[in-house]
């Protein structure tokens, strides 16, 4: 039978976890939660387990796939990572979501420029349901217009 920190560090090797993802994960698996902390506070000490690492891994990931940051945060708040550690991060900062927005936008539309108002509503939309925020919006489809004037 593996023991929990043999089960813990198989699961990170295969990707990063956030604490509590980890916890869940082991606790599905028919580990008690008395037994897992201690694990995971050692996974810690030996810097297998890290948070700061996960939200790193896991911001660049999702915005690589096209996700914005009202998507991501969300998903992060729902592997129990707090709102100060992910808002601290380097991968956090509002230019790359500028960019991720132009670069989703021009991934699902293309370059052309949205000419109807239908085409910049669906623009709008597509992006607002992939969690990017309004003024990340605007600046994505404006952007198109930008680069079709110069």
């Amino acid at each position: 039978m593996q023991t929990i920190k043999d089960k813990a560090i198989y699961l990170l090797s295969r990707r990063e976890h956030s604490r509590y993802e980890l916890q869940r994960k082991l606790q599905q698996r028919g580990f008690q939660s008395k037994d897992i902390r201690p694990v995971l506070d050692e996974l810690e000490k030996e810097n297998l387990l890290s948070e700061e690492r996960f939200v790193s891994s896991y911001i660049r990931s999702r915005r690589s796939r096209g996700f914005g940051p009202l998507k991501i945060c969300a998903e992060l708040k729902e592997r129990g990572i707090d709102r100060d550690r992910w808002q601290s991060n380097e991968e956090w900062q509002e230019e790359l979501w500028q960019n991720s927005a132009i670069l989703s936008c021009a991934k699902r539309f293309g370059l052309a420029v949205a000419k109807t108002r239908e085409q910049r509503i669906a623009q709008s939309q597509y992006l607002q349901r992939r969690g990017f925020t309004s003024s990340q919006i605007k600046m994505a489809i404006g952007a198109q217009k930008d680069n079709i004037e110069n």
